[in-house]
């Protein structure tokens, strides 16, 4: 009950104070985070040969690792010219655009974190809730779904000022 609640919370309130595009750039800088963690060689290392090394343990560095990553992404992605190609902070988008990508990515963000925990934690949860964020299925369409909606919506053309 408190993801559910934790997911709505967010993705009404987060999305609405940030905008579409201050999201698309989140959403690049939470992509980057989870190809580098996923990709890490030193998990496997830990695993197999520290005994000390529990997999809560190995659990709890994933997830810090993957929102230190994000947040320093995203602040070297606000900072570089890569901010002014993917969104700039003067268009917000529209509402729904602005809900879509929140609720994407949110539920994107959830579905990662879950991802790193330890199955039986897992496995505590509700059956609905590891169809809707964990399962095979869930997971490839939180990763897939705002790659598919940036490419679906556009930026609303700037009419040009009649000062000129």
């Amino acid at each position: 009950m408190f993801i559910i609640l934790f997911f709505v919370a967010a993705f009404l309130l987060y999305g609405l104070s940030l905008g579409r595009d201050r999201l698309v750039v989140i959403m690049v800088g939470l992509y980057m985070a989870l190809a580098i963690v996923n990709t890490a060689p030193y998990f496997d290392f830990l695993n197999g040969y520290q005994a000390n090394v529990s997999v809560n343990n190995i659990s709890i560095l994933k997830i810090t690792l993957f929102f230190g990553l994000f947040v320093v992404l995203f602040f070297l992605i606000s900072r570089s010219a890569l901010m002014n190609t993917i969104g700039g902070a003067d268009s917000r988008g529209s509402w729904w655009q602005t809900l879509l990508f929140s609720f994407l990515q949110v539920g994107l963000m959830i579905s990662v974190v879950l991802s790193y925990l330890p199955k039986e934690f897992l496995d505590k949860l509700s059956g609905q809730m590891q169809n809707f964020f964990v399962s095979d299925p869930a997971r490839f369409c939180w990763l897939v779904g705002p790659v598919l909606l940036m490419a679906v919506i556009r930026k609303r053309k700037s009419s040009p000022n009649p000062e000129y």
